[in-house]
Order: structure tokens, then sequence, then C-alpha cells
């Protein structure tokens, strides 16, 4: 099947309207490429470890964008109208209105492509669609990409699982996204695995990825530190404001004895990070870095 993509050119002011025009014409769904919306989330108040600001340096034109079947062929037209309906009653402005045809197969499975395998330590994340073989005794955790951030992928998720050692522990995975953590914990033979998440739809993601595992685990959508609950092991692979923030209580939550594992922390915050555990009497026993990443492995003084 063969899909058409048309795009349209616009400005920031006039995005929301060319998008509404687009929805009129009958498009399912529409996307924005806008710089400046890049721009004011960096001057929000949104926690920003680090940031790409090489978007910052993109075209000032705006990218309205929408998917359509290649046998509506009247689309094109009835977005075109709709436009200059909108345009002679001083409703919006807007330039270029291309189109180019994209065949399904590349529109539905093109980015499955830039997915594979991927090893670590203790387990090998494999995506459903992919056929895989283990080797003896090698631990498999089928996980697709998803909503909810963490595929391992990423250098802070691979990092999290080389300093993980779980096994006959009690195990916390405190904002566990997609579950990657507390999953590989489960799958390495950890005593219990205890996985939440205060974003509704990443405890959901955790806890379908933990069926699909067939591992028994606990997920909720809560905040930890509202929880009577202790661990031998609590990762955390958050952003390095919210590790920070947890320092003063994440101790209520650790067994004598046991570690803290943290992750998602840029180099420039570690210092930070540092001092904020170490203040709360902890010291650091491992450090890994990967690019401008960086992880620790803490245990009390």
């Amino acid at each position: 099947m063969k899909y058409q993509s048309i795009t349209v050119i616009t400005d920031s002011a006039n995005a929301d309207l060319v998008s509404s025009a687009m929805f009129d014409a009958g498009a399912g769904g529409v996307s924005i490429l806008d710089k400046n919306d890049f721009a004011q989330l960096v001057k929000s108040d949104v926690i920003w470890d680090y940031v790409d600001e090489s978007v910052l340096n993109m075209s000032d034109d705006v990218k309205v964008s929408t998917v359509v079947d290649i046998d509506d062929t009247g689309f094109a037209r009835r977005l075109e109208d709709r436009l200059l309906e909108m345009k002679r009653a001083g409703g919006v402005n807007y330039g270029e209105i291309s189109s180019s045809v994209i065949d399904g197969a590349d529109y539905e499975n093109e980015w499955k492509k830039y997915y594979r395998p991927i090893k670590t330590k203790h387990i090998t994340v494999v995506p459903s669609w992919i056929k895989y073989t283990p080797e003896e005794g090698e631990n498999i955790m089928r996980l697709d990409p998803g909503m909810a951030f963490g595929t391992g992928s990423h250098a802070t998720t691979r990092m999290c699982l080389e300093l993980m050692e779980a096994t006959g522990k009690d195990v916390i995975d405190v904002g566990c996204g997609s579950g990657i953590l507390g999953i590989a914990a489960a799958l390495t033979r950890a005593k219990s695995v205890y996985m939440c998440d205060i974003d509704p739809l990443a405890a959901e993601f955790a806890a379908q990825n933990a069926k699909n595992n067939a591992v028994d685990v606990t997920v909720e959508c809560e905040d930890l530190i509202k929880k009577d609950i202790k661990a031998d092991l609590i990762l955390a692979n958050i952003t390095a404001d919210i590790l920070i923030r947890l320092s003063k209580d994440i101790g209520a939550h650790l067994n004598e004895g046991g570690k803290i594992v943290l992750s998602g922390i840029i180099d420039s915050r570690l210092d930070e990070v540092v001092q904020s555990y170490e203040k709360a009497g902890y010291r650091v026993t491992r450090r890994l870095a990967e690019d401008d990443w960086r992880a620790l492995e803490l245990e009390r003084k």
C-alpha cells in the first residue's frame, strides 16, 4: 500500500490554523515541526539535563504535515481550497504545499530496521519482530520501542544494567519508565521486584512489558517516597534534579548493607549528584561513564 505525504510551509503563528485546515480536509493526524516549540521549552521550568541546541539552528520555516491514503486523490485539492478560503477571510498565511508518495512498507516498517538486539552484562534486549536464538544461559528480554523511555539503547540504561547485581535481592526500580531495569532484575533471579513511576502511561507500559516477559513483579503508578517498602538494591535512572531530591529520603527504603544505582546523570551535573548523596551519608563504590553520561553505585558510609 502507498501513502501521500502532504506538507505545508508556514510560520509559528499560523501552524495551528494550517493544522485545522488539514483536519477539515479529512486528515486523521497532523505533525508540526517548529523550532520555536523547542525554544519555549528550553526557557520554561521543565527539567532539562541535556538538550541538543543545534535544533535552534533549524530554518524558521514551520512544516505542518499529514499522511493520507494514496487513493484519496481529492485530499490535496480539499486542503488547498480550505486554505484559500481561510486566507481570503484573513485567517491564515502559508507558503508552499508539497506532496510525495511513501511506500507502505517504508512508512509502516522502515523504522524497525534501526533496532537490533542489545547485549548487556546480564541480559540481551530483543525487539519482538526479530528472530533471535539465544546462547546457552543468555537472558532474553523482549521489549519494543514505545512512548515510555528505556529500550536499552541509551547509555544511561546500559550503564544501569552494567552496575546491577540483583540475584537473590529485593529490588526497587524507581521511575521505571518502560520497566527494563526491573524486568532485567527479575530475569536475573532477583528475590522480588517493585517498580513504580508517577506517569500512569509509563506504569501501564511497564506492566505490559513485564507480562510479555512472564516475570513476577509489582508495578504501580506511585511516588516511592510515599510507600512503606524496602529493598537491598534501588535502581533509579532519572534526571539529576530528581536524583538530588531523592537523596534526602531514599535511605528510608534501603535495607542495611544495600546499594543504590543511579543513572541519567549528564557529566556537568555529576558533582552535584555526588555531593548530595555524600551529604546524605553515602559513598560512591563504582562509577561508569559513556559519552556525556555518568552512572554511580553507592552504599552507606
